[in-house]
């Protein structure tokens, strides 16, 4: 059942996700403006996405830290006793 309620979700919005280079958007294109100001100072302004790679990467990285800390607390209690 969650299997095709995940396909029929990816199947309705195939048309309105794109992935990009940061992330997954409603928009085909970044729609970044880059600049530099008066001083000669680069700026990068990007309008946010739905999704950013960066947060799941460190949302991810959060949860294997704290897998790995049960992981060995967990080895340390069966060999301490």
């Amino acid at each position: 059942m969650k299997t095709i309620l995940i396909l029929l979700i990816a199947l309705l919005f195939q048309g309105c996700l794109y992935f990009n280079d940061r992330g997954v958007s409603d928009r085909y294109y970044n729609g970044c403006k880059e600049y530099y100001d008066a001083m000669g100072i680069y700026h990068k302004e990007c309008e946010e996405n739905l999704v950013e790679y960066k947060t799941v990467t460190d949302g991810v990285k959060k949860g294997i830290d704290k897998t790995v800390d049960t992981t060995k607390e967990t080895y340390r209690n069966l060999f301490d006793e």
